[in-house]
C-alpha cells in the first residue's frame, strides 16, 4: 500500500506505532532510515527458523528411533550382516582384534571432520545428535529383545530370517530417508553419501550400495560364511531401494497445463495457494480458431490435491492436463549439481565485458 492509497486513520495508526519504536529501530546503521516494523519482521523470521530447526530434530529423532528399533529387533537376533561403519568395525575386530567401539569412534570422528569441511557445521551438529540418539535407541532396542538367559529373542520365531530382513530393511530405509530429508545424517557411510550427493547428481541409495558392497564383500574373508554374505547383500539392496523410493516420492514433481476462459482467476488463486511460479502460454484452437491462454505450472507431487481443488473452485469447467516430470531444477526445487569449468566461466565473463563493435 502506498502513502497515497492510505486513509487518514491508517496513517495515524502507523505514525503512532512508528513513534513508539525506539530510535534504533527507525534508523539503521549509517543513519539510513529503516522500516518501522523491521524488528517485528526479523522476530517472525527468527521464530520460523527456530520452528524449522525444532521440526528437523524431532523428525531426526523419529528416524533414528525407527532405524535402531529395526536393527536391534529384526537384524541382531538373526545375526544378519549389514553394511555401514558397524560392519566395517566388526571386520576390523575379527581381523586385527581391535575392539569395535574404538574403531567405530575413530572412523566416525574422521567422517565428521570431513562433514565439517564439506557440509558445514549445521550438518555436523545434527549428525552428532543423530549418532548419540541412535546409540541410545540401539541400547533400548537390545534391552527389549534380550531374554532372562541373556540371549536375544527372535521375535518372528526361528527360521524366519528373510521375513525379518524384509521388515527391518523397510523400516531402516524409511528411517534413513526421514533423517536425510530433514538435513541430518546417522553418521558413518551416510556422511560419504551426503558429501557425494551434494556435488554430484547421484542418488543416496546408489552411493550407499557401492560403499556397503565393499564392506559386506570383504566380510567373506573374515567370517567364511556365504549364507551371511547373501543375507547381507539382500539387506543392502532392499534397504537402499526403500531409501530411494521414499526420497524420490518426496521430491517427485508434476507439470500442469490448464486451459480455462477464466485463466486470470485460476492463475491468481494458484499463485496464492501453491506459491510456485506460473507461466501463461499463448495457444490457438484448431477447431474454433480462437486464441486461448494456457497456464503452465510445475509443483511437487504431494501438492496435487491442493492444485486440483484450487482449479475447481476458480473454474469448474477448466480443462487440465497433468504429466510426470523426471527432474525439476531451480528455485523452489532441486539444485543443478554439475561443475562448470573455470576456463569456460572466465571466457564467458570476458565476452560479456567486451563492448559491442559499431560499424
Amino acid at each position: 500500500m502506498t502513502a497515497r492509497g492510505m486513509t487518514s486513520d491508517t496513517q495515524a495508526v502507523l505514525s503512532r506505532r512508528a513513534a513508539s519504536q525506539p530510535c534504533t529501530d527507525r534508523t539503521a546503521e549509517g543513519g539510513q532510515p529503516s522500516l518501522p516494523f523491521q524488528s517485528s519482521t526479523d522476530m517472525i523470521l527468527e521464530r520460523a527458523k527456530l520452528k524449522n530447526e525444532i521440526k528437523d530434530y524431532v523428525f531426526i529423532t523419529l528416524g533414528t528411533a525407527m532405524y535402531a528399533f529395526a536393527w536391534a529387533v529384526f537384524l541382531l537376533p538373526y545375526e544378519i550382516v549389514s553394511g555401514g561403519v558397524t560392519g566395517m568395525s566388526a571386520i576390523i575386530f575379527y581381523a586385527a582384534g581391535i575392539p569395535i567401539e574404538y574403531s567405530y569412534f575413530v572412523i566416525n570422528a574422521i567422517l565428521l571432520a570431513v562433514a565439517l569441511k564439506i557440509l558445514g557445521f549445521k550438518f555436523m551438529t545434527k549428525t552428532i545428535y543423530a549418532i548419540f540418539a541412535l546409540s541410545f535407541f540401539l541400547k533400548i532396542g537390545q534391552m527389549m529383545v534380550t531374554g532372562d538367559d541373556g540371549k536375544f529373542i527372535q521375535l518372528l520365531g526361528p527360521g524366519q530370517d528373510f521375513m525379518s530382513l524384509l521388515i527391518a530393511c523397510s523400516m531402516i530405509g524409511t528411517g534413513l530417508a526421514i533423517v536425510f530429508l530433514h538435513n541430518g545424517s546417522t553418521g558413518g557411510t551416510d556422511i560419504i553419501a551426503a558429501c557425494i550427493n551434494k556435488y554430484k547428481p547421484i542418488s543416496l541409495g546408489r552411493v550407499l550400495i557401492a560403499v556397503d558392497l565393499l564392506i559386506i564383500g570383504s566380510s567373506v574373508f573374515i567370517f567364511h560364511d556365504y549364507r551371511k554374505l547373501v543375507f547381507g547383500l539382500c539387506t543392502m539392496a532392499i534397504m537402499n531401494f526403500v531409501l530411494d523410493y521414499v526420497m524420490n516420492a518426496r521430491r517427485e514433481s508434476v507439470q500442469f497445463l490448464i486451459f480455462s476462459k477464466r485463466y486470470k482467476e485460476v492463475a491468481e488463486a494458484l499463485s496464492k495457494e501453491v506459491r510456485h511460479g506460473i507461466t501463461l502460454l499463448d495457444g490457438h484452437g484448431y477447431y474454433t480458431g480462437d486464441d486461448v491462454k494456457v497456464i503452465c505450472l510445475i509443483t511437487k507431487k504431494y501438492e496435487n490435491v491442493t492444485v486440483f481443488r484450487t482449479i475447481k473452485m476458480a473454474d469448474p469447467k477448466a480443462f487440465v492436463s497433468q504429466s510426470a516430470v523426471i527432474g525439476v531444477y531451480g528455485e523452489g526445487f532441486d539444485q543443478i549439481k554439475v561443475k562448470v569449468k573455470k576456463d569456460a566461466t572466465n571466457e564467458n565473463s570476458i565476452r560479456n565485458e567486451q563492448p559491442a563493435q559499431t560499424d
